[in-house]
């Protein structure tokens, strides 16, 4: 759990770098990648992580611009960027209005409600599993791998 607004921002600007990445490796072409026919693609994981993290800044009482479920992905990955990006702003601008103390304060979650800290650290780590999976799928389409976390096999 978050306990800090610094702290989440550190997180947040590495982590949604890093998908940002990724994001940008995945040519049109490509969106369609999965491991097997019928789970998820790249195209998809894409877009779920600009809705989830959309949703989850709401769940926290943010001014996050993101898709409903009812909107359709976009065919191209440049429009999931491009939202992406917005998603990536209103963070930015969004939790300079929080207080430490707020991190603490209960917000309705997942049928439930949790402190608005381990909500952002429930973000971070659910951003940080589909952007795992889609560095695989990357992999398996032959694809470069960009940098997340630090250089990857085809840096070196």
């Amino acid at each position: 759990m978050y306990r800090t607004v610094a702290d989440f921002s550190k997180d947040w600007h590495m982590s949604s770098k890093g998908t940002l990445n990724v994001l940008k490796a995945i040519p049109d072409e490509k969106m369609g990648q999965s491991i097997v026919v019928g789970h998820n693609t790249l195209g998809w994981l894409a877009w779920h992580l600009v809705g989830v993290a959309g949703a989850f800044g709401q769940f926290a009482g943010l001014q996050i611009p993101a898709p409903g479920p009812e909107m359709a992905m976009p065919n191209n990955m440049a429009d999931i960027i491009e939202s992406y990006e917005m998603v990536i702003e209103a963070y930015k601008k969004e939790i300079v209005g929080l207080s430490d103390e707020q991190l603490a304060e209960d917000v309705p979650a997942f049928g439930g409600s949790m402190p608005r800290g381990a909500l952002f650290r429930v973000l971070i780590d659910h951003q940080t599993h589909h952007r795992g999976q889609m560095t695989v799928l990357l992999r398996q389409a032959g694809l470069i791998v960009p940098p997340v976390m630090g250089p990857t096999a085809e840096m070196s």
